[in-house]
């Protein structure tokens, strides 16, 4: 399991993520090749500044409001560094179905920023850094008529100009320490 506080720029917005929380197993597999389980992934929505017109806040602020909220975009892969991510705008002006990255999700291709840090060895605590700035932002679908003034907002799609920097920290169990049913 590994919990993350990435900070994320798209377009012309950039914003510190909630924490995003990951498990997954990992290990050999029989024949020698390197095998991954994905679990679960949860976070919380994080307000995105000017709302959904980009503007200061002001008295329709509360109505205008836009959070984003990061979700699992269907590709893991710990052992390289890839993973892909979808995000949800939310706002009461936009509708559900509103999403960047909803037909092809955000693929992400993190590099180490240094060396990981063992914090503790019981139990075992592993701290590191990694970011992407290589990655392409679609533009956002499904908004409704707030489609074109969002993207414009958010300065979607956004094909350079990204950056994503993932500063996480996970613990483990081997099989052989977990217990028997």
């Amino acid at each position: 399991m590994h919990t993350a506080a990435p900070r994320l720029t798209v377009g012309k917005v950039t914003v510190a993520l909630a924490p995003i929380t990951m498990t997954h197993a990992e290990g050999p597999l029989p024949d020698g090749t390197n095998g991954q389980v994905w679990g679960a992934m949860h976070s919380a929505p994080t307000t995105v500044p000017g709302g959904v017109p980009g503007t200061p806040a002001g008295e329709r602020a509360r109505r205008l409001r836009l959070a984003i909220h990061p979700e699992y975009g269907g590709r893991s892969d710990f052992y390289t560094g890839q993973f892909s991510l979808r995000f949800r705008l939310m706002s009461p002006r936009l509708p559900q179905s509103c999403i960047i990255g909803a037909d092809a999700p955000v693929t992400f291709q993190l590099k180490r920023s240094g060396p990981s840090q063992w914090i503790s060895t019981n139990p075992p605590l592993i701290k590191f850094s990694a970011y992407d700035d290589t990655f392409t932002v679609p533009a956002a679908e499904d908004c409704g008529p707030m489609t074109g003034p969002l993207n414009r907002h958010l300065g979607l799609p956004a094909p350079s100009g990204n950056l994503m920097t993932y500063d996480a920290t996970y613990t483990f169990r081997t099989y052989d320490q977990l217990p028997t049913r």
